[in-house]
């Protein structure tokens, strides 16, 4: 599933604002989960986020060039976020 949005446009800040993306210096699952209740709840009517993990970030500002994470890592990490998913409650519009 592609990105509505190219990840240079992301890391750029040019069409999301930065109050919906979340950088994540790497694979952390409880920050994941955390950035995806914040994003679940929706507090400014934003409709959600993104999460991209592989960037360091300084102040909400991604610290260029990207750490990147492994490519043979990716399955992986999808599983375990679409299982983390299940354990928030209410489930996340999208997830059911």
């Amino acid at each position: 599933m592609g990105l509505p949005i190219g990840i240079n446009q992301l890391l750029n800040g040019k069409v999301v604002e930065w109050e919906r993306i979340d950088f994540k210096k790497g694979w952390n699952p409880e920050d994941v989960v955390h950035s995806i209740c914040a994003f679940a709840n929706d507090m400014h009517n934003w409709g959600g986020g993104y999460i991209v993990i592989g960037v360091e970030e300084d102040k909400g500002t991604p610290m260029l060039p990207p750490i990147g994470i492994d490519i043979k890592d990716l399955d992986d990490i999808q599983k375990e976020v679409l299982n983390l998913m299940h354990k928030i409650e209410p489930l996340p519009i999208g997830y059911t």
